[in-house]
């Protein structure tokens, strides 16, 4: 890749070249620092909240709507992960990370005026929306930066930056509901995301693509979402109906038949969201599936245990987010340094089966957590 990034024509991984080719040093920490900040936006957003949840129920009157908060967001990104990730293939990544971080930090104050917990639920919706698309657009920019030989070390400390906003994440958010109101957990994303986006803008090189309209997967996205959001409502509500009443039943059945669908469409598309070939990979499919499965239980743990500790604990809510504060301090060594043993062990997956026990242990030990 040239000193001039813009004219490149192909945003491929297979073209040879990196982002951060022909950069000079200071120009590549500001790429880095860059992508790294609009990881932190999304990720301090995700720890944040969770502790103010409580509070933010009790004053809108809607604990029924507990989960929906959470949901609408996880079903917006979901959505919005392969899409979004397929999009920055095609046209590049530096447009998706900037309207990515644009629109999660005006949502993000558009949660902060909620008045109700169905205004609440609409812009934790399209904040969802916005923080899928920066999802998908940092991990994937990872190998545009870097060739593959340095790849486990900047996971490592991607990973490292989600585990520091876990850290401050829950402290923080219950030191705010407590000292300046739950709206405020919103609002901070607002001084976090501006720093982002001025570092993107200045530093993260655009290249041009050759790709067009045409090559966008429309029938496969609307098939995904059209599989996606009966799934994820069919899981919510199961908090309020039997698995085996009509609601869900016939939700899941909605979902089963569009997600086959999105699959036979996936197959034959020329540029697919998902490109199934990949799970042909035995690597890669149990990364994923062991990825799936450990994304309930930190994801569980992050929004109900504050909930437990102040609902039925009596804790208070900066003392709720100080309790999280061990698991996301081991998440973020434990990412640090498996990234960088990952480049020197040679049967690394070793350590993905030792991770996986341990957390399976400290799920065993929160589950006996109860009054006195």
């Amino acid at each position: 890749m040239s000193q001039r990034p813009e004219d490149a024509t192909t945003t491929s991984p297979d073209s040879g070249g990196h982002l951060t080719e022909g950069l000079t040093r200071l120009a590549t920490v500001g790429v880095v620092a860059g992508t790294m900040m609009a990881l932190l936006l999304a990720a301090l957003d995700q720890t944040i909240v969770g502790t103010a949840m409580p509070r933010i129920v009790a004053e809108l009157n809607g604990l029924n709507y507990y989960s929906w908060v959470i949901t609408a967001y996880l079903v917006a990104s979901t959505i919005m992960v392969p899409i979004a990730g397929k999009l920055g293939d095609l046209f590049g990544r530096k447009p998706f990370l900037l309207a990515g971080m644009i629109g999660f930090v005006a949502a993000s104050a558009l949660c902060g005026q909620s008045h109700s917990m169905l205004e609440l639920v609409t812009f934790r919706t399209i904040q969802g929306l916005f923080g899928g698309t920066l999802f998908a657009t940092v991990f994937a920019v990872i190998g545009d930066l870097f060739p593959p030989s340095q790849r486990a070390r900047l996971a490592g400390l991607f990973g490292a930056v989600f585990g520091l906003s876990s850290i401050i994440g829950p402290t923080a958010g219950g030191y705010i509901t407590d000292s300046w109101g739950w709206r405020w957990v919103f609002y901070v994303n607002l001084p976090v995301g501006i720093v982002a986006i001025l570092l993107v803008l200045a530093t993260m090189p655009y290249i041009r693509s050759s790709a067009s309209i045409r090559d966008i997967d429309f029938p496969g996205a609307v098939a995904l979402i059209a599989g996606l959001v009966p799934l994820m409502v069919a899981l919510s509500i199961t908090r309020d109906h039997a698995w085996t009443s009509f609601q869900v039943l016939g939700l899941l059945a909605v979902a089963a038949v569009m997600l086959i669908g999105f699959f036979l469409l996936e197959l034959r598309s020329d540029h697919p969201i998902v490109p199934f070939n990949l799970f042909k990979n035995s690597t890669f499919s149990v990364s994923m599936i062991v990825g799936f499965f450990s994304g309930f239980g930190m994801f569980g743990t992050i929004v109900f245990v504050p909930l437990i500790y102040q609902g039925v604990l009596g804790v208070t809510a900066t003392n709720s987010g100080q309790l999280l504060t061990p698991m996301m301090l081991g998440l973020i060594i434990a990412s640090t340094l498996v990234g960088q043993a990952m480049v020197r062990i040679r049967y690394y997956r070793f350590l993905g089966a030792a991770g996986v026990a341990v957390m399976l242990f400290g799920m065993w030990l929160l589950s006996q957590v109860g009054v006195g």
